[in-house]
């Protein structure tokens, strides 16, 4: 068998079974491997963006990793933006990045670069396969390593000549290395804080963001009085009726010291402590309120859950968590506001759904809306770097086919991967996209403010406009095989978002709402 065959055939017994692909010329033997080599699902996106990011968005509900095949130093830098966000996710992800053949190096085609440099900031494990006979052994090591917890990406960088060589052989999987488990002494520690009497706030994080960790944090909560809060952009969490509610940090700064205010220790499990996103002139940049604390019960390579389950067994043994009820708003009426579309959602969501939320500021009132909505899972925008919703979404879909996948998407970020509607269409993936169209970077002028820049030029707002001419987000999803509609009241919006949800496959709302700012 030749290399290509060798780490197709490793990474199916090591249960990968999707790439999600964009390939060149160096990959086309892997690309032909495809058909001799079964397990293997290839999912074309035509963006690398969307590529990676369906792969971050695939392991985040799947619970394991998917490969990315990527195309030389150019291909994986069209994706490192999406990387980005997998690595803040502490996302397992498997990057084939193809290079030209080992004796074509030297001769500096125009397509070479530094693989090895550009794939440094991910800060995740990397090899370049050196020979056919390595090939096997080093997808069996990339696997395991995408998922030494908290999860990662490792990026295995494989030769033409290396991939079409013959001599391959596959190889057995290794196992990965498993969170490692909170010492006894080191819950002691914390149970003694949270003993004290004093204003104590819980930030949560990783795994903890989900059932169990949730309802331990919420039984310490209630045993002890401290204020519990999930990280500004958790990987996932569980929400919904018959969980504990929990309140995200939130992400200006000034929100931040707002709900820290008065606390006098900060016990983290599965998170960092809080940093403001940006410097601003005259602002902290550390948000741990001044006097504080910090304790560390579970760093992020730690099992946090099963840490703040024996935590609440030594603190909390006889107290029950407060479970969110059944609550849904009522559906507005009149035209679409920032804060009206959000009760459409939570009035509408379906049990079971996956929100991948990319709504930036016209979601703001959110988690509020959905707070008693079914059980669902949101997806958030771990790492910052925008256009990460509809690849995210695709992936998710492709890991779980039976649930409803909803992309709450800001029209600007939309733009940087909105080739992903057309994966959906090829895949039939059940996405609805609700895409709030305020034909501005509103964030952006929201931070021109809040940097203490001058904000009535002209020049400078022309560049955080979208509109001359406005976009027709319908049309563009129609052109990729998606069907579309428009909304611009909230009946609208609430008609043609149930008709999404009934109707297999993937369906663009284009939700016109006034910008924030």
């Amino acid at each position: 068998m030749n290399g290509a065959h060798s780490l197709i055939r490793t990474l199916v017994d090591a249960g990968v079974e999707v790439c999600f692909s964009n390939p060149g010329t160096s990959e086309m033997h892997f690309v032909a491997a495809l058909d001799d080599v079964t397990g293997m699902r290839g999912v074309l996106g035509l963006f690398e963006g969307v590529v990676t990011g369906a792969a971050d968005g695939y392991a985040r509900i799947a619970g394991k990793p998917a490969a990315t095949l990527l195309h030389l130093g150019p291909g994986l830098g069209n994706g490192m933006a999406n990387l980005h966000n997998a690595r803040r996710a502490h996302t397992p992800v498997v990057n084939i990045v193809g290079d030209h053949a080992t004796y074509h190096k030297k001769y500096d085609a125009p397509l070479e670069s530094d693989i090895d440099a550009l794939v440094s900031p991910l800060r995740g494990w990397v090899r370049r396969s050196e020979s056919t006979a390595d090939v096997g052994a080093d997808a069996a090591a990339a696997v395991a390593a995408a998922q030494d917890a908290p999860g990662r990406i490792a990026t295995l960088i494989l030769p033409a000549d290396v991939s079409w060589g013959e001599g391959g052989e596959a190889c057995a999987p290794i196992p990965p290395r498993p969170a490692h488990p909170v010492t006894r002494a080191g819950v002691e520690r914390v149970a003694d804080v949270l003993r004290s009497g004093d204003s104590i706030a819980l930030l949560i994080g990783g795994e903890a963001c989900r059932e169990a960790g949730l309802r331990a944090a919420s039984r310490l909560a209630e045993a002890t009085g401290a204020k519990v809060f999930a990280e500004t952009f958790p990987t996932r969490i569980e929400r919904g009726a018959g969980l504990p509610a929990v309140e995200r940090l939130g992400y200006l700064a000034e929100h931040v010291e707002y709900q820290l205010q008065g606390v006098q220790h900060v016990v983290l499990a599965g998170t960092r402590a809080p940093v403001s996103f940006f410097a601003y002139p005259g602002r902290a940049s550390d948000l741990v309120p001044e006097g504080a604390t910090v304790h560390t019960l579970a760093d992020v390579d730690d099992d946090a859950a099963g840490a703040l389950t024996d935590l609440a067994e030594l603190v909390a043994a006889d107290t029950e968590p407060v479970l969110a009820e059944p609550s849904r708003p009522e559906v507005p009426s009149g035209p679409l506001t920032p804060q009206n579309w959000v009760d459409v959602i939570g009035a509408l969501l379906p049990d079971g759904a996956i929100i991948a939320d990319e709504a930036n500021t016209s979601g703001l009132m959110l988690p509020t809306a959905t707070a008693g909505a079914p059980r669902h899972d949101v997806l958030t925008l771990t790492g910052g770097a925008i256009g990460y919703g509809p690849p995210v979404a695709t992936g998710a879909a492709i890991a779980a086919p039976d649930r409803p996948v909803i992309n709450l998407q800001s029209d600007g970020s939309a733009l940087y991967t909105i080739s992903a509607l057309w994966t959906q269409a090829r895949e039939n993936l059940n996405v609805t996209t609700v895409l709030l169209n305020n034909s501005a970077y509103a964030i952006l002028r929201m931070e021109l403010q809040r940097v203490g820049a001058q904000t009535d030029g002209k020049k400078a707002n022309e560049l955080l406009d979208l509109s001359r001419p406005d976009l027709d987000f319908a049309k563009i999803a129609e052109g990729m095989g998606v069907p579309a509609s428009r909304a611009t009241t909230a009946e609208e919006l609430a008609e043609r978002f149930a008709r999404a949800l009934a109707e297999p496959g993937p369906h663009l709302i284009d939700a016109i709402v006034p910008p924030l700012l």
